[in-house]
Order: structure tokens, then sequence, then C-alpha cells
């Protein structure tokens, strides 16, 4: 079985996981001020880009 020859620094390990971070995801205010993925419908109005793309349904 393969084993280490040296102890790995907290340097090297360190190094070594530079890139497995978790990306904050961009996110943008929409015209009602809901936050939301850019690009995306907004889920609390329905609005992209100035149109009305989904109905939301007053059930309250």
């Amino acid at each position: 079985m393969a084993v280490p020859k040296k102890k790995t620094s907290k340097s090297k390990k360190g190094m070594r996981r530079s890139h497995d971070h978790v990306a904050v995801p961009n996110v943008i205010l929409c015209k009602c001020g809901e936050a939301t993925l850019p690009h995306r419908i907004c889920p609390s109005c329905g609005e992209y880009r100035g149109l009305q793309l989904l109905k939301k349904a007053d059930a309250e």
C-alpha cells in the first residue's frame, strides 16, 4: 500500500486546497426588492427584464 514518506505541511495542504472553496453566488436585486440570481425570473414577482413572465396567484 502506498504511504507518504513525509508529513504534508500546513502550507502545502493549504496550497492544494486553495481552489476547493465554495464560490459565493452573484446576487442582484429585482425591482420588487427581492434578491435573485442574474438572468433568472424573479421568484417573488415573476418578472424578467421588465416583462411579466409568471403570473402570481394572490391566494392570501
